[in-house]
């Protein structure tokens, strides 16, 4: 992806993010904040529509990665309520410094694995990006193995870091934007690979 100049955004992501039609200026100055005049090493636009009963919401993610930090923005819209007469939408970003990542998790769908081949695009991508921002904990009632044994064995789990879960696929989002969050996952491992704590 093109590199940002002088504080505004990159030429591709802006178009991208007119493209996905939702609130571009908004998700625009929101980001162009953020950036701080940094250049967009590489970036991912995803829109999300979802029904929340009979209603049509919105939502889009993109995320930045800069030189020397990633940058998350959400923006959702809401419905008319107790603040406001009419429909209105919230916009924030996040800076997360390179050396806080912890974990870049990229996990592939593929619709015939059978077939699948080196560089063979694929159905689904999900991105797990974690920070130690939220963290989740599992927890479930250990045992010995044995059927007959009643005593406790107290409890065992698993904890798990993932601030920012991305899903794309083939026929939700395309194929284009599918590529284009492997292409970002590429470049943040890279980022983060070089980054020491």
């Amino acid at each position: 992806m093109t590199s940002d100049t002088a504080g505004t955004l990159a030429p591709r992501l802006r178009a991208d993010i007119e493209r996905s039609g939702y609130y571009p200026d908004l998700v625009s100055d929101t980001l162009d904040t953020s950036l701080a005049g940094e250049p967009v090493l590489s970036y991912v636009v995803h829109h999300e529509a979802t029904f929340d009963h009979d209603e049509l919401r919105r939502h889009v993610t993109v995320l930045a990665l800069t030189p020397t930090r990633l940058i998350v923005g959400h923006t959702d819209e809401h419905a008319a309520d107790d603040t406001s007469t009419t429909a209105y939408a919230t916009a924030s970003t996040e800076a997360v410094r390179l050396e806080r990542i912890d974990s870049v998790v990229v996990t592939r769908v593929a619709a015939d694995a059978a077939k699948y081949r080196r560089g063979t695009p694929v159905r689904e991508v999900v991105l797990t990006i974690g920070w130690g921002a939220v963290s989740r904990i599992e927890l479930e009632s250990a045992s010995c193995g044995d059927p007959e044994c009643d005593a406790d064995h107290g409890y065992t789990g698993t904890a798990s870091n993932d601030d920012l879960a991305l899903r794309v696929s083939e026929a939700a989002d395309g194929a284009e934007v599918v590529a284009q969050t492997l292409t970002f996952a590429g470049a943040l491992s890279q980022a983060t690979a070089t980054r020491t704590r």
